[in-house]
């Protein structure tokens, strides 16, 4: 697994985890990737500092910040947008429901019409979850993981 940090032409940052980088690659190309902010599918990589940590004899520095219309959101200002994210998530998770690894063949039975569609969520794997949307099947990933139901003590 790697992990990048992509970005929008608004200047969101984002963290994602890739198999590899021909995976990243393949699903920008694809326009699978798409910004948690604002939706934009315009993502390219955004520019990664190295986790080296500091010498002990280190000081701290204060980095100078820009008043300019178009600087880059805050820390504070992505935390705040990644926490109503969450909450976000949270509320349509309750209106769905969750069906585990059984998410692609439930996907595709409500597609097809076999059953009623209703708000699903679940497991699937990579495959599979390609295959359903190169059949035309709506789906798309949670921003944010979850923790299964199963799983929670």
């Amino acid at each position: 697994m790697i992990v990048f940090d992509l970005r929008c032409p608004h200047h969101h940052v984002f963290e994602a985890w890739f198999a590899s980088s021909a995976a990243y690659e393949e699903q920008r190309a694809r326009g699978l990737l798409a910004c948690p902010m604002c939706g934009d599918t315009d993502i390219a990589k955004a520019v990664m500092a190295p986790n080296i940590p500091a010498k002990s004899n280190a000081r701290a520095v204060a980095v100078p910040t820009s008043a300019a219309a178009d600087a880059p959101p805050t820390a504070a200002a992505l935390k705040a947008a990644l926490q109503a994210l969450a909450s976000a998530q949270v509320e349509a998770l309750k209106s769905s429901q969750w069906v585990g690894r059984a998410f692609a063949d439930t996907a595709r039975a409500m597609h097809s019409g076999e059953v009623a569609a209703a708000p699903i969520h679940g497991q699937t794997t990579l495959a599979e979850a390609k295959a359903l949307v190169d059949d035309g099947v709506p789906v798309a990933a949670l921003p944010l993981p979850i923790v299964p139901p199963d799983a929670v003590n």
